[in-house]
């Protein structure tokens, strides 16, 4: 339903296939090259809470260096942009605060990118919560980006100050992910509100301006825009613009996020996760996933870049049934030359210190290692 819904609004997907070698492509199942690299790495949650004083800050350069020797080249730093706010957290925050930007805070974030880039990993910069906007609740924004200009000009000016702090950094070594998991929903600071998906048309106005703001310092700079409908959903409206997209690696849910308090009112009473299995009321399979992502094959066969920002599953999840799940994730972005980046490094989805209470892990060097995962996603 998703795919015949996705060719049915909009001419994108019949036009960008219809060139006769890429129907050739998808018709005996060779994967095309993808226009961004196949980056395989880890989001790094230092800055992630809009309150530096709870913030993780646990990234150190050992962790760089366990990343490189893995072969991993990619980190994506999901940010709060408060976090970087000089202003008074007793409150909320005004209008007027949203440009309150404290450099030496920024700063502290240019030191973990230049650590990381140090290791030769690729720094994709990312609002997680901009202004207006978040997936997440813990902070009552002013306004609501996708109605409100003056949250839209903010965005644009923090976009602006990225863009310019790395003017002179290669594609190769930064990109610059605008929104995190764009979604447009009832209550803006009421996670578990209805969501829908972002009007196309808003979408593209806000994504364009944005991607323009980012080229004015550099008309080469990397933009990437998360899939609408938090991150699952191919964004038509704005193939024709030179930004790659990002979709996710969390479907299906029952699986990815099974017990997790933030994703689910009702955390009792839910069916075993199992893969594959009957789960409910509904048998999950690789074909599933397979149906899932094919609009993002699609799209990163028509030309578009494609990676996947985010993916994982939360610790609850009885782990061979992860593993099993996450083998067959990023086994289908693998065969078709899509990366991905594991949330996160360290903690509840992660390779290191993931709380899980049935992994044997092994001690690396203090920490908490879950080898089969990290074999896993070094064998993609």
């Amino acid at each position: 339903m998703q795919r015949r819904s996705f060719i049915r609004n909009t001419g994108f997907a019949a036009a960008a296939i219809g060139l006769n070698c890429q129907q050739s492509i998808s018709s005996v199942g060779i994967p095309s090259k993808n226009k961004l690299p196949k980056w395989k790495g880890f989001n790094l949650t230092d800055f992630f809470s809009p309150d530096p004083s709870r913030s993780d800050d646990n990234t150190t350069e050992d962790h760089f260096r366990w990343m490189q020797d893995w072969g991993f080249d990619f980190v994506r730093l999901p940010i709060a942009y408060p976090w970087y706010l000089d202003i008074d957290r007793s409150r909320n925050i005004t209008p007027e605060e949203t440009y309150k930007i404290d450099e030496k805070q920024v700063e502290k974030i240019d030191k973990l990118i230049s650590m990381a880039h140090k290791y030769n990993q690729h720094v994709s910069i990312n609002l997680h919560r901009a202004p207006g906007y978040c997936v997440n609740a813990g902070f009552i924004e002013p306004f609501n980006l996708w109605r409100d200009q003056a949250a839209q000009d903010a965005f644009y000016h923090h976009w602006s100050m990225w863009a310019k702090r790395y003017k002179n950094t290669s594609s190769k070594k930064i990109s610059f992910d605008l929104l995190n998991e764009p979604s447009d929903r009832e209550d803006m600071n009421d996670q578990h509100s209805k969501r829908g998906p972002v009007p196309g048309g808003i979408y593209r106005k806000v994504a364009k301006a944005a991607a323009e703001t980012i080229r004015k310092e550099n008309p080469d700079h990397l933009v990437i825009a998360d899939g609408n409908r938090t991150g699952n959903d191919v964004i038509p409206e704005i193939t024709d613009l030179n930004i790659a997209q990002s979709c996710r690696g969390y479907y299906p849910g029952i699986i990815s996020h099974y017990k997790a308090p933030w994703a689910m009112k009702d955390t009792t009473n839910l069916p075993e996760p199992k893969w594959p299995g009957q789960v409910g009321n509904e048998y999950l399979s690789r074909e599933m996933l397979e149906k899932f992502y094919q609009p993002w094959i699609e799209l990163k066969n028509s030309g578009v870049g494609v990676h996947c920002g985010e993916c994982g599953s939360w610790r609850k999840t009885p782990h061979d049934v992860f593993l099993a799940w996450f083998g067959d994730v990023t086994g289908i972005l693998s065969k078709n030359d899509i990366g991905f980046a594991l949330w996160n490094f360290s903690g509840d989805f992660g390779v290191l210190n993931s709380n899980r209470e049935d992994v044997a892990y092994e001690d690396w060097h203090g920490q908490k290692l879950d080898r089969k995962l990290l074999d896993l996603m070094r064998s993609k």
